[in-house]
């Protein structure tokens, strides 16, 4: 699976209330969360993030609670994946189990933002489009891609199930 994408830049540590605040905790609307995703980051993200961006973060993305919530921001955002330098283990778990791919990347804060980056998840390659520079990280292993694929893991068992 691959695709391309704008890079979203931001650091280090970013929290899953960053991602999205707890004074939206009280909905599970995939469109409400997305409406104010990143909001605390960049106030401006929702309205200005399309269809397959990118957001690279710096170490420690997703760090904090462990909602759900935060993954289902980004992707009905219109997220196609994140991409740090590392990542809080909870929301790595998360993601996958809700269909948003993620990727480490040792050297994701040479990245910037509006970048464009083409993204194979098979292979685990990203490049840089402006450059042709070449990223490389670990390949989503298979079942997580099944997850992904699937749209997380509810739906990916749900299909098994049939």
């Amino acid at each position: 699976m691959k695709v391309e994408g704008d890079v979203w830049k931001f650091g280090d540590d970013i929290d899953t209330d960053l991602i999205i605040p707890a004074r939206y905790l009280n909905t599970s609307d995939p469109g409400e969360l997305a409406g104010h995703c990143m909001e605390d980051a960049d106030p401006g993200f929702a309205s200005r993030v399309k269809p397959s961006d990118i957001i690279v973060g710096g170490k420690n993305f997703g760090c904090g609670s462990s909602r759900e919530h935060a993954p289902i921001a980004i992707s009905a955002a219109g997220v196609s994946c994140v991409i740090a330098v590392s990542f809080a283990r909870i929301f790595y778990r998360n993601a996958f189990n809700m269909g948003l791919p993620i990727l480490e990347c040792e050297n994701a804060d040479e990245l910037k933002s509006g970048d464009r980056l083409s993204v194979n998840f098979d292979d685990g390659t990203i490049v840089r489009l402006d450059d042709g520079r070449g990223f490389e990280t670990k390949p989503i292993p298979p079942f997580m891609q099944e997850l992904v694929k699937s749209g997380g893991l509810m739906q990916y068992i749900q299909k098994k199930l049939k």
